[in-house]
């Protein structure tokens, strides 16, 4: 267990990693953030209705998405943000919304954000990448839908590439973002609340997640191999003969193996070339000892690198014994681990990476070594940390359904994660019902069979919490049972199939309130003695002792290791979210926290105290003394008097009965005769100032770098006072903002937005972001009624961004739809209408639209119509109509109304006002060509404001 200074330091670093590890390596395939420049509109756009032949028949056709879906969309009033966001935490509480969800209203949204790419990048291969959108979403890109999704928790590839516009028009991306749909029985979230990125490459090029990584023992002593599988595809013209190089590089940066193959692409067809590689005497990966590999994979065409990509793999066994457990390296490993959910307090699950980072870091210093990840995928760049900072993790599937829509999901899961040396186990499930039953077992075999086909290396499990004896059942079919409590039939099971490896998949939910030390069920707060637990759980301590009192059990997974909006067993409104964390959702310890960090750690001796010693009123009564050790025995004292001593019970803790007096209680701890370790609570004086202390020295200035400061209230001494509970107004200035606070009161009702938050028993949280290019001071400042206020100054420093797709603001409506008469020796009347089921005698266009004349004799005129509504902001008198080019002599003629007139045939450019109005408008332009040469719209029109 490295020590609390060790990740102070780690933190800065991994805050780099996130600045560092998007950077290219090559040209030619390009990784680009697509988080800013959003348009988000917060509730439902129904569609327009469909009505009339004309109608019905557009509607039909490609690229003619109606409403906000469309490519020419007035949103030019919605909210302009970035991502991630998660629109749901900044709603109000309401007590008739959902429970579970945490009374948060859900509901549908839509986003919106314009693409200009250029003319040169035609023929690249380009790729929309969501990382999650909750929770059903539909994306259009130009008006044509490309993808439809069906889980909060999967990411989406999208290949983009055959809808695109190229230079001055604009691409429109459309999503409709429904989370009326719900896929949990917790806080979910609502809206694309991770990352986004847009990528460029090669027609011919690796796949999204298209390389298998994964290490294995070879035989011999130190003999190892990565079987590497690279699967391409070709979006060219032709097939192509490529040659695919993979070549795998030491933590230490060194080259160590090599391994070449010509591989011939045809179009459209993923094609896998197999290149194993065999590697001796590798750095292994362990909990301690976090060695990386990097597989590299370059694709060459001709002697020229076209594509390459990366990815961080690990050398490492694993081994479940049905009588001893688990096994790291041929090493026995008590897996020490929890469950939990992706909301924070503040941002909902809309959570900076760094915040992931401080989350992990405190898991770490609590003694965690496996995280079970529930009940989903976690982000990607979260398991990249889990590397980095060594856990072990069970992935778990969102969906437990074999049909094809929903095992896409369970295979998009493996392909992208099998690389990771942290994971260990593949959950197919979390208590399903059907889990004693045929049925149940006929899905998983199929499950675990899809599971084995991407990845062999590890087991299946699911976590069962009941069908354990029926005849025939899930922990038939999967390789380690899981199992959610069940602690009084975990010999029974072991008994009766002592072949089977076995883990608690979770364990204990146990309840408390941070800071509380006796139960109000009116005010919903729960004492924190862990005496408290669900009827199907277990206390802390009873259930750790159940796991590590049985050599066959590899492990627990406690229920939860934070807080989490939602599901507030055992209590309803006011409650918000549930009490079941060994942390709030800041990540501020309850004593559950000292409980198992004092089981879980045993290389240094711990000793801690509960409650506070704050009992103003209670003088000369019974206060009961909670002593957390992992020493040999803790004597207690009150203002120096020896109160009792007692040998340490590191499964049950240790408790006193004091009677309550101001002033210092301690525990001393013994090893043998010599004190280890001391811990102290002291009676405080009221609250004169506040105190902030940020979690990091600094930020870098990346846009997406976020670090929490806590806030507490100090009396004249500079004690901290654990039961004040003013409320502080914050003020941020400078290189960076705010994007949330929360303070751990599971029923508290504040604006996790807003500019003030009340401390809870001494304690709250604020999260500051820095801006996007900055550089200098993020300035915070934290007022109370009646303390003296405090003042942080965070540095922050300039660093190269996230490589990003450049905004492209969109107060344009680029005109792109037009019919096309047929030629005529007469001039056509601008105002002829044309009959609505007219599909075939006028044709259809795209500027540039340049026509030669018909073959009728002098068939040198034709009509270009086209309908547009501006937006808002262009349709007051303010805009204009901008043709950039028209070949030949033209009338324009808007509405009925000719308002320009061009007299040359040459090329040329007009700027034409727009005159105020609403609603929709037809625009005609008449072109008369001259003899044989092409004449016509031949550059885009545009509405675009007076300059």
């Amino acid at each position: 267990m490295k020590p609390l200074s060790f990740w102070l330091k780690a933190a800065s670093a991994a805050a780099l990693i996130f600045s560092t590890s998007f950077v290219n390596a090559d040209a030619n395939r390009e990784r680009l953030s697509l988080d800013r420049g959003w348009l988000f509109h917060l509730g439902d756009i129904p569609m327009p209705e469909i009505k009339g032949h004309g109608a019905s028949y557009g509607n039909a056709k490609a690229g003619n998405a109606p409403g906000a879906a469309g490519r020419e969309y007035d949103d030019s009033d919605w909210r302009k943000l970035d991502l991630p966001h998660d629109w749901a935490v900044e709603g109000p509480f309401d007590p008739n919304a959902n429970i579970s969800q945490g009374y948060r209203p859900r509901g549908a949204s839509w986003y919106r954000r314009y693409l200009r790419v250029d003319e040169s990048e035609r023929g690249r291969h380009f790729e929309l990448q969501f990382d999650a959108i909750a929770t059903h979403s539909t994306v259009w890109v130009n008006g044509n839908v490309v993808s439809r999704n069906w889980s909060g928790y999967n990411s989406n590839y999208i290949d983009i590439t055959p809808y695109l516009r190229y230079g001055d028009a604009m691409n429109t991306i459309a999503i409709k973002a429904d989370a009326n749909p719900m896929e949990g029985w917790w806080y979910e979230g609502a809206g694309i609340y991770r990352h986004a990125w847009l990528v460029k490459s090669n027609p011919v090029h690796v796949v999204t997640d298209g390389v298998h990584a994964t290490p294995r023992k070879a035989a011999g002593d130190n003999n190892w191999e990565i079987p590497v599988e690279v699967t391409l595809d070709n979006s060219g013209k032709a097939a192509a003969d490529v040659s695919v190089e993979v070549s795998v590089f030491d933590p230490a940066g060194k080259q160590v193996a090599k391994q070449t193959q010509a591989v011939n692409v045809p179009l459209f067809t993923p094609t896998t070339a197999k290149l194993p590689i065999a590697i001796s005497n590798p750095a292994i990966w362990s909990l301690e000892k976090t060695n990386l590999y990097r597989v590299q994979t370059q694709v060459f065409s001709q002697g020229k690198k076209i594509d390459e990509t990366s990815l961080n793999t690990g050398f490492r066994t694993i081994r479940f014994d049905a009588q001893q457990g688990f096994f790291l390296n041929d090493k026995h490993v008590k897996l020490q681990g929890v469950c939990i959910h992706q909301d924070h307090a503040g941002v909902g699950v809309a959570v900076p990476d760094s915040i992931w980072e401080y989350r992990l870091r405190r898991l770490k210093e609590l003694g965690v070594n496996a995280i079970r990840f529930s009940h989903n995928a976690p982000a990607s760049e979260v398991l990249d940390l889990v590397d980095r900072m060594g856990f072990v993790v069970m992935d778990e599937n969102r969906n437990f359904n074999p049909s094809p829509d929903y095992m896409k999901q369970l295979e998009w899961m493996v392909r992208r994660d099998r690389h990771h040396p942290g994971i260990i186990l593949w959950s197919v499930f979390n208590e399903e019902p059907v889990q004693g039953t045929e049925v149940g077992y006929e899905m998983v075999r199929r499950m675990s069979s899809a599971v084995k086909a991407l990845d062999d290396t590890r087991p299946v499990t699911a976590a069962m919490n009941s069908g354990f004896f029926t005849p025939l059942n899930v922990s038939h079919a999967v390789d380690v049972v899981g199992a959610n409590y069940q602690v009084p039939d975990y010999d029974r099971f072991h008994n009766a199939h002592p072949e089977k490896p076995f883990t608690s998949s979770e364990d204990t939910s146990a309840f408390m309130t941070r800071g509380e030390y006796t139960t109000d069920k009116s005010k919903n707060l729960i004492a924190s003695y862990d005496d408290d637990y669900a009827l199907w759980g277990n206390s802390h301590r009873d259930a750790w002792q159940a796991i590590d009192t049985r050599a066959y059990v590899a492990g627990g997974f406690v229920w939860t290791g934070f807080d989490y909006r939602g599901e507030p067993t055992p209590n309803e409104w006011p409650s918000v979210s549930s009490v079941f964390g060994i942390m709030d959702l800041n990540g501020f310890a309850k004593d559950a926290y000292y409980i198992h960090q004092v089981q879980w750690i045993k290389d240094r001796p711990l000793v801690y105290l509960a409650p506070h010693w704050n009992w103003a009123g209670k003088e000369g009564q019974e206060i009961r003394v909670m002593v957390m050790a992992n020493v040999e025995r803790v004597k207690l004292l009150l203002n120096g008097r020896e109160l009792g001593e007692q040998k340490v019970d590191n499964y049950r803790m240790n408790f006193f009965k004091v009677a309550y007096e101001a002033g210092k209680l301690e525990a001393i701890g013994y090893k043998g005769e010599k004190e280890v370790a001391r811990a102290s609570v002291e009676t405080t004086g009221k609250a004169v100032a506040l105190e902030m202390i940020p979690d990091r020295k600094s930020l870098l200035g990346d846009g997406r770098d976020a670090m929490p400061i806590t806030i507490r209230a100090l009396d004249a001494k500079g004690r901290a006072v654990p039961i004040d509970n003013s409320e502080v107004t914050f003020e941020i200035s400078g290189a960076g903002k705010s994007i949330g606070h929360g303070n751990g009161d599971p029923n508290s009702h504040e604006d996790e937005k807003g500019k003030t938050r009340k401390l809870f028993n001494g304690l709250a949280q604020l999260i500051v972001q820095s801006n996007y290019e900055s550089s200098g001071d993020i300035k915070v400042s934290a007022s109370a009624p009646g303390l003296k206020s405090a003042r942080v100054s965070i540095p922050v420093k300039a660093v190269a961004p996230v490589p990003y797709v450049a905004e492209s603001a969109a107060p344009l409506t680029y005109l792109t739809d037009w019919r096309v008469s047929p030629a005529s020796a007469a001039p056509w009347n601008p105002t002829q209408v044309l009959a609505d089921n007219d599909m075939n005698t006028w044709g259809w266009g795209q500027p540039p639209m340049m026509n030669t004349p018909g073959d009728i004799k002098d068939g040198k005129y034709r009509l270009y119509r086209t309908h547009f509504a501006p937006r808002k902001n262009l349709a007051n008198g303010s805009g204009k109509i901008h043709f950039y080019s028209i070949t030949g002599k033209a009338e324009i003629w808007l509405n009925g109304v000719m308002i320009a007139k061009k007299d040359k045939f040459a090329p040329g450019e007009l700027n034409l006002d727009l005159p105020a109005g609403e609603g929709r408008r037809q625009l005609n332009v008449l072109v008369e060509g001259d003899g044989d040469n092409k004449a016509g719209v031949d550059g885009n029109v545009v509405i675009e404001p007076k300059r």
